[in-house]
């Protein structure tokens, strides 16, 4: 990541102000639910709760930007979860500031392969996702264009002296959806951070998105290189998702993570369903990974799931 862009970003962060907004409206959402999962064929299956409330607030200034403000509660934290506000216009974008719980433009692009629930490593023990994992955290800053022609760039930027476990940190995606050609999207990202005084890690992804009717398809490859052949790896992903109806779509998917310092790829394979019937959603997956974190023994090939009850208010 050059100079400029850490330059610009840290101009955009030194020129917030406040704003006065006219009254606006706000709103109280939440979610309830419950999940059974295992881990592997040798841990027990567990039951667990997950629950949300979100408050959220928008009005207008009188220069005609919109500025919104949301704060989430739930159960994994005593106090105030994700919280963030954002000014937006047509013309100019979204500029947002996280105090909590911000998503960079890595970490949102992750991996952006369609799926009914979730990715086909998660939950088994030790499958190691090595995916572009980017930065999520506190005092996180993030602009998003306009689209323009069907082009459109984001950027984020978090402070060193903002988090005790990681460095200044930059990224930039940009995403482009061709009008000649109707449901493509495909982009590109990379983001940058020292992990000490002589290294630092870099991060690259890109993918492709098509959706046709009923049917969405994707592709994507990732790179994390932080200097050694021990902490480079690559790893594809692709997978195929079905919507059956309104309410419930299921798919399939692998990835794939090669590891710099192991011969052997870790291979995984799942499938997710998900079912909608007003506020309740009803949904699981059953993955399957090879070779979990390189290893070649017997041990090292598992299959997980998960059950989940959700309600939405």
């Amino acid at each position: 990541m050059n100079n400029f862009k850490k330059i610009g970003l840290s101009a955009l962060a030194g020129s917030l102000v406040a704003f006065s907004v006219n009254a606006g409206e706000m709103s109280v959402t939440g979610s309830a639910g419950m999940t059974l999962s295992q881990a592997d064929e040798t841990a027990a299956a567990g039951l667990a709760q997950s629950d949300s409330l979100t408050f959220a607030g928008s009005g207008e200034t009188d220069g005609g930007l919109t500025v919104s403000v949301s704060f989430e509660i739930d159960g994994d934290n005593a106090g105030f979860d994700d919280r963030s506000f954002s000014v937006a216009s047509d013309a100019m974008g979204t500029l947002t500031f996280s105090g909590s719980g911000g998503s960079s433009v890595m970490s949102g692009w992750d991996d952006r392969t369609p799926n009914a629930y979730e990715e086909v490593w998660t939950g088994t023990t030790g499958a190691s996702a090595d995916v572009v994992g980017g930065i999520s955290g506190t005092n996180l800053i993030r602009y998003d264009s306009p689209a323009m022609a069907g082009l459109s760039v984001s950027l984020a930027y978090q402070d060193a002296e903002q988090t005790a476990t990681e460095s200044t940190y930059t990224d930039y995606g940009i995403s482009y959806s061709p009008e000649m050609v109707e449901g493509l999207t495909l982009g590109y990202a990379e983001g940058e951070y020292d992990t000490s005084a002589t290294l630092s890690t870099d991060e690259s992804t890109m993918y492709a998105l098509y959706t046709m009717g009923s049917v969405s398809v994707g592709y994507q490859t990732s790179e994390i290189n932080a200097g050694t052949t021990a902490t480079t790896d690559e790893t594809v992903s692709a997978s195929i998702s079905y919507a059956v109806s309104d309410d419930f779509s299921i798919s399939y998917g692998t990835h794939t993570v090669d590891f710099g310092d192991v011969t052997t790829d870790q291979e995984s394979s799942g499938f997710s369903a998900s079912y909608t019937m007003g506020g309740m959603t009803i949904a699981g997956y059953m993955n399957s990974t090879d070779n979990v974190a390189g290893a070649t023994t017997a041990a090292a090939d598992r299959e997980s799931y998960e059950l989940s009850l959700s309600f939405a208010f």
